[in-house]
């Protein structure tokens, strides 16, 4: 073998050695899922910002470089294994939740009416017959909460530096929303038909 083939050789093997092949991290979205909307569905009050994090006694531009720091390694072991955890901590996320978790408190009488129910893709839709009163209302919280699901999805898959996973991480979610649905609300099953937990 000469020299020049035996260096494309090498190449050619350093080249296979490094390739990373990245999976979407399915029990990680179940677990994130579970996580967040376990928090979006709590009408607790939320602990102010200062009492939750230990860096908030430091000065911002050293809690930004920790969070930069952070977010690198993040991405970097994320891109480097397989099955990798999920991040699901970014400023966009954090926003999107906290919208979702405000509007919860409203959405509880409807479920609990047997008006609004879960679709099978996870989104939230009308069920059974509205009373006037409450139609405008329950239309702008649907449509507002569908709107943020779908944010929310595309925004995990950002953080995470795999904008192609928002398919994914939604398919995770809607089967995690209907885990989730509390006795006497309505959803739809994946063949289509209608259940009450």
């Amino acid at each position: 073998m000469s020299i020049k083939n035996l260096s494309m050789f090498g190449a050619l093997l350093l080249t296979a050695c490094v390739t990373i092949n990245i999976y979407f991290p399915a029990a990680a979205a179940e677990k994130a899922a579970d996580e967040i909307i376990q928090d979006i569905q709590t009408l607790e009050p939320s602990q102010p910002q200062s009492e939750m994090s230990p860096q908030s006694a430091l000065p911002k531009w050293q809690v930004s470089v920790y969070q930069l720091v952070d977010q690198t390694i993040s991405v970097f072991i994320s891109s480097a294994h397989a099955e990798a955890n999920l991040s699901v901590n970014s400023p966009e996320i954090r926003r999107i939740t906290a919208d979702m978790r405000a509007r919860f408190g409203a959405l509880i009488p409807f479920y609990e009416q047997g008006v609004l129910a879960i679709r099978a893709d996870g989104l939230l839709t009308t069920k059974g017959s509205v009373p006037l009163k409450d139609r405008n209302k329950l239309s702008k919280l649907i449509a507002a909460e569908n709107a943020d699901r779908y944010k929310l999805y595309q925004a995990i898959a950002n953080a995470n530096g795999h904008p192609e996973w928002a398919a994914q991480i939604k398919s995770t979610f809607a089967q995690r929303w209907i885990s989730h649905a509390q006795s006497g609300w309505w959803y739809q099953t994946a063949n289509g038909s209608w259940k009450q937990k």
